[in-house]
């Protein structure tokens, strides 16, 4: 009795997530490319398979949709590095891989990196971002640590900085990047790299 009583609604749950991640697909496009503060609902709307109306049915404003988009986008790059840390076997094979990632993802997700650092800027200003920005930066931060934490294991040494300034000076070299990417000012993929392999071994200290 207790199965057939839960299952529809869990049924419809699922397909309720399932209508949001498709919203959401489609907004971090338009939301990408316009940024916060420029983009409506009825924007998002406009530049996606869905009404406004299909929209404002799943999401009551804007700072709920983008708040739902990030997260989303998040949770999915969030253990981006993890394969690297758990298959790499020397410090100097993991420093590479990382390095290598980091441009990758910089060239794959331009868009995607400057709606988050857009994001996290204007969280300091609207108290309804922060709860989701503070989240989403915590798991960034632990992400970035597991790759520090393994790599000084691999070199035999231990992590010469705590986890939120390692976070710091590795986010820094990525937005940095990221800014001469968008411009075009400077040979940002290959300053990526090079900045990348030098600051991490500058983390650790036997």
């Amino acid at each position: 009795m207790s199965t057939s009583a839960t299952t529809p609604r869990t049924t419809r749950e699922a397909k309720v997530d399932a209508r949001r991640d498709e919203l959401a697909e489609s907004a971090l496009v338009t939301l990408g490319e316009r940024g916060y503060a420029r983009t409506s609902l009825r924007e998002i709307a406009q530049n996606s398979p869905y009404s406004h109306g299909v929209v404002h049915y799943y999401f009551d404003n804007k700072v709920e949709l983008i708040t739902y988009c990030v997260r989303y986008y998040k949770a999915q790059c969030a253990t981006r590095y993890d394969e690297l840390v758990a298959t790499s076997t020397t410090a100097d094979e993991l420093l590479g891989r990382f390095a290598d990632k980091l441009v990758e993802t910089l060239t794959d997700e331009p868009q995607m990196h400057r709606l988050w650092y857009d994001l996290r800027t204007q969280a300091m200003f609207e108290e309804s971002l922060r709860e989701a920005v503070l989240e989403i930066d915590h798991s960034l931060e632990l992400m970035i640590w597991r790759v520090v934490s393994r790599f000084a294991e691999l070199a035999g040494a231990r992590p010469a900085l705590d986890r939120g300034t390692a976070y710091a000076l590795l986010d820094g070299v990525f937005e940095k990047a990221l800014l001469e990417h968008l411009t075009g000012t400077g040979a940002a993929l290959e300053s990526l790299r090079e900045r990348a392999l030098t600051l991490m071994p500058s983390l650790i200290s036997s």
